[in-house]
């Protein structure tokens, strides 16, 4: 049994993280905002330097899943701060609580596949390198630059370079479905541009399987077969049994996206050999299969 703490545990995804971690017998201690209901929860501040650093020292694992939610007014600068700030600073204050234990703890530090930026038809793995300087992807850079004091400490460092989850209870196929359901779904631009993502099942069961595994480095968490937007655009229209005829035009998309088009409009045909190779098995290997369980 390990004992794991976690930043975000209340999010969807650090709850369904928790939830499986707790199944598999492991230890979850969460550090919540908050006064804590119990034992299984630690109060933290990050922008106030308040943490338990024995905590964390005794931890086997840290995990951050904390952050400021990703869907927002791309032409806010506030909401663009946000964004960073709250992956950031998080990520600082646990790698520099992780490289003060006498013996580091692993920590698996949140991130997106948007840190590669777009690559074009190009296969991309963990070996490749981030390109061009759109929002996201400068986050995504300095997201996992704040990871420098617990990669310097020697410790076990994991960036989850994360696709966009599907999954009906939140976004974004939570907002899609709606739009598709009403026969407004539609394609972006050309349609061409290779858009990665992962069901919740198969995002949960990785990282599970990175606590309980001795892998290090980048690790790309999505699914193996990466489709095109009009390839899920014609998947997620057939699953709720609607027209999608529509298509937005990548001018428009520019304008209404502001700073979040590049991501919208640029292609990343992401694999997960990281994942493949240290044995996890994906149980939605391809666009159909994600949504069909992301909707059920």
């Amino acid at each position: 049994m390990a004992r794991v703490v976690i930043a975000g545990a209340s999010g969807f995804l650090g709850s369904h993280l928790s939830e499986e971690l707790r199944g598999r017998g492991h230890d979850v201690v969460a550090l919540v905002r908050r006064h804590p209901a119990g034992p299984h929860e630690s109060r933290w501040d990050p922008y106030a330097g308040v943490l338990d650093r024995d905590l964390v020292a005794g931890a086997s694992v840290v995990v951050n899943l904390a952050g400021s939610p990703t869907l927002g007014n791309p032409h806010s600068r506030r909401w663009s701060t946000r964004l960073r700030e709250s992956r950031v600073t998080t990520t600082r204050v646990l790698a520099e609580a992780v490289a003060a234990a006498s013996r580091p703890p692993a920590f698996l530090a949140g991130n997106a596949v948007g840190w590669y930026g777009d690559h074009g038809a190009e296969p991309v793995d963990e070996t490749s390198d981030s390109r061009t300087g759109t929002l996201m992807t400068n986050v995504c850079r300095d997201w996992q630059d704040a990871t420098a004091p617990a990669v310097a400490a020697g410790g076990r460092v994991c960036f989850l370079r994360t696709a966009p989850v599907m999954d009906a209870a939140s976004a974004p196929l939570k907002q899609l479905r709606l739009l598709f359901r009403a026969g407004l779904g539609a394609r972006l631009g050309d349609g061409a541009q290779r858009m990665p993502l992962v069901s919740l099942r198969d995002w949960v069961g990785a990282v599970a399987h990175l606590v309980e595994s001795d892998v290090a480095g980048p690790v790309n968490v999505c699914c193996p077969a990466t489709p095109t937007n009009a390839e899920f655009t014609r998947a997620l229209a057939a699953a709720v049994r609607r027209p999608a005829a529509l298509a937005v035009p990548a001018p428009v998309l520019r304008v209404a996206a502001g700073r979040l088009s590049p991501e919208l409009l640029g292609s990343v045909d992401v694999r997960p050999e990281v994942l493949r190779r240290s044995g996890y098995v994906f149980r939605d290997a391809d666009v159909a299969a994600v949504i069909r369980t992301g909707l059920a």
